[in-house]
Order: C-alpha cells, then structure tokens, then sequence
C-alpha cells in the first residue's frame, strides 16, 4: 500500500484537495545527476558529492511512545500468532505474476504478447499514468518494510525474528511484492510506456524513502498501514473496474488481484487497532486523532522522475479526476474506521481522551463539507505531459 489531505486548499488546476502543495522547495542543492565526463578528470573530481535525496525531510519526532507500553506488544505475541498471521497464505496457495503473463517458455509467447499488446492499445493515456504511479508505489516497498521495522516492540530485530511481529512484516513483504513484480512485467510488455523514466523515478522514490509521521510509534504505525491498506485495496479496485470498461478483461483480473491481496491486508491491521482499542482506549483514540490531525500521507509522496517537480501532485489529479482514488475516497476511509473500530462508544475515557474522540468522530462530515465547496471552487485543469509515457500530455 505521501499525499496530505487538505481540504481547504483546493488547487486552480482541479488537483484533488488531498494533494501536496508544490514541493520544488526541497530539491536538496547536493544532488547531481552522474556525469558523462571520464572519470580520471579533474572536472569529475570536483562534481563529486555526497549523494542526498531529492525529497528532504527535516523536522521528524522519534520514539514518541513511552516506553512501558512496549510490553503491551510483547504481551499480544500469543494473540497476534493466531489472530494476524492467519491472515497470510502459504506460499504455494499465493498466485504468481507469471499466472496472469505470457509464458516465456511456450512457443505461443510471441503470439501472446502481440494480445496483450493489441489489448493495450485501446487503453487511454491517463490511465497508464494511474496504473504507472500504482505500479511504482508498489515497487517502492523496500521503503514499507523499513519503515515497519522502525516501529518500537513491533521491529525485526535479527533480520530473521521469530516473533509474530517479525514474521508478519516479512511474509506481509513478500506478499506485497508480487503487486510490483506483476504490474511492472506488463507495462513492460505492454509497450505503452517509458520504462527507462518509470525505473528511474522508481530508483529516485526509494532513494527518498516516505514520512508517514509515525514516529517509530506502532500505535501510530498500525493506524496508518489500516488506512493505507484500504485506500490501496480502493486504487486497484477502481483500475481493475476502469480496465474492464476499456474491454481489457486480463488487466482486469491483475489489478483485481492485487486489490483482493490488499483487502486481506487491510484486515489484519484492522484487528491490530482494534484490539489496541479493546486493550488501551485511550491511549489508541489519542493516536487516531493525533494521525488524522497529522493527515494521512500516501507512500508515494517523495515521487520524482528527474523532471518535474509536482509530479506527486499531477499524478494524484489524474486519479481524482477518473475516480481511481479521490478525496471524497479519504473520507470514506476515515468514516469507515470510525465505525470499524466502534470510536463512538469508547467509554472511561479521560479528558483528553474524550476530546480526541469528539474530534474523530465529527471529522468526516466537516472535511465532506468543506470538500465539496473547494470542489465547487475548482476550475478544470491543464493538459501536461508525463515521462511515464513518453512525455504525452494528459488533462488532470
């Protein structure tokens, strides 16, 4: 499975209102692209710098949990072996890309390709921008993984932990990496698009790593991954809906797939919160308010091809404009959790507890509100053109 919803600011260009402001303000000064001069020569000597990623982050909190409450995650062990890990298949249950692809091995290959191809052609540009930055959030979960081995009482410690944590945070990764494997094989095939500018940004977007203002907290960590897995599951879903209307019924079945894999997902964090909820109320209605004031930030904010600047911003136009993940789409999810996790009727809270509560709970219908007069306000965007595919312009 970074964007912050906002609904107050509302772009000119009819950017959806959870997008990013523009952000060319912290491309880092230090960072050079490789240069073609020999490498023997004084002029490369003195190109040479530190590499520094071209999305900054410079005001981070760490370790924000106290640390007793650690033992709450050592005491839930037991628990989350027979309540999380079943929500993993065995490896050999899983589909593989290769079960939606054509068979290198069989003498149809080329025949097969030539379909898929032929299928590809009848799919729009703008939706190739959608499935291109789906595909690199994918491709991005190195970044995922670390940042749920950041999270205290919860982290891999060895590499090869055999905690319940430790063994859901890696079998959840390998899980999570065929949705990248898969999507990128057939944009490969498909040949719609620049794979060159797809892996470079790919390349750039782990390089950024993500700041999902989780603060090695796993109260907040869990709360994020629940939102952050739902709104994948609605992303893919919404491809694979979009690529059966363009008459694509393969493509259809990969994002449908993925979109399955991360509903399964969704409800393993679910039962995490919501046994935090039954364990600690307050403390965990103080994290969910605290990560809804914060703004939930989407995985792929840092998202740069070596061109533009916005492209973040850009991306998430094109996918509020076709309905594949949209603003309205963010306050459903927090509605929903509110529900999920029964927010309404915590009881013994105390005062800043119960204040967190109210704030949860009347925060979608005030950011629906609010969302849909900045959508009265929105003018129709400009065409712009997108690397991804091979700088082709697309209206957001």
């Amino acid at each position: 499975m970074a964007l912050k919803f906002n609904p107050i600011t509302c772009q000119s260009q009819k950017l959806p209102s959870f997008a990013l402001p523009p952000m060319a303000s912290l491309r880092s000064p230090k960072f050079f692209m490789a240069s073609t001069l020999r490498s023997g020569s004084k002029e490369v000597e003195n190109l040479k710098k530190p590499f520094m990623p071209p999305r900054e982050v410079h005001v981070q909190v760490t370790h924000s949990m106290p640390p007793e409450k650690i033992e709450i995650f050592k005491s839930l062990e037991d628990w989350a072996e027979k309540n999380i890990l079943i929500h993993l298949k065995p490896v050999e249950k899983c589909w593989q890309p290769q079960d939606f692809l054509p068979d290198p091995a069989s003498d149809g290959f080329y025949e097969e390709v030539k379909e898929l191809r032929e299928r590809a052609k009848e799919i729009p540009d703008d939706y190739f921008v959608v499935l291109v930055g789906d595909m690199i959030t994918e491709e991005a979960l190195p970044t995922y993984q670390t940042m749920l081995n950041t999270l205290d009482g919860t982290r891999d410690e060895t590499g090869a932990s055999l905690t319940s944590w430790a063994i859901w945070t890696r079998a959840w990764t390998a899980e999570e990496n065929r949705h990248g494997d898969l999507l990128n094989k057939y944009l490969y095939l498909s040949g719609r698009v620049d794979m060159r500018q797809i892996e470079k940004t790919i390349q750039y977007l782990i390089g950024s790593g993500m700041d999902p203002h989780t603060e090695n907290n796993p109260y907040l960590g869990f709360i994020y991954t629940s939102f952050q897995e739902r709104a994948t599951f609605i992303s893919h879903g919404n491809t694979a809906r979009l690529a059966k209307e363009h008459g694509d019924i393969k493509l259809a079945q990969i994002c449908g797939n993925i979109a399955s894999d991360e509903k399964r997902h969704e409800t393993a964090y679910i039962k995490i919160v919501e046994k935090l909820f039954e364990i600690d109320p307050d403390g965990t209605v103080l994290a969910f308010a605290d990560m809804m004031r914060k703004k939930i930030t989407m995985p792929a904010e840092f998202v740069y091809d070596g061109r533009d600047d916005n492209l973040f911003d850009h991306f998430s136009a094109v996918a509020q404009r076709l309905g594949v993940y949209t603003a309205k789409d963010y306050i459903d999810i927090v509605e929903f959790l509110v529900d999920r996790w029964k927010v309404k009727e915590l009881t013994g809270l105390s005062a800043d507890g119960r204040k967190a509560q109210d704030y949860v709970c009347g925060l979608p219908p005030r950011i629906r509100r609010l969302e849909e007069r900045a959508q009265e306000r929105a003018k129709q965007g400009p065409s712009i053109p997108f690397s991804w595919i091979f700088d082709r312009e697309v209206k957001l």
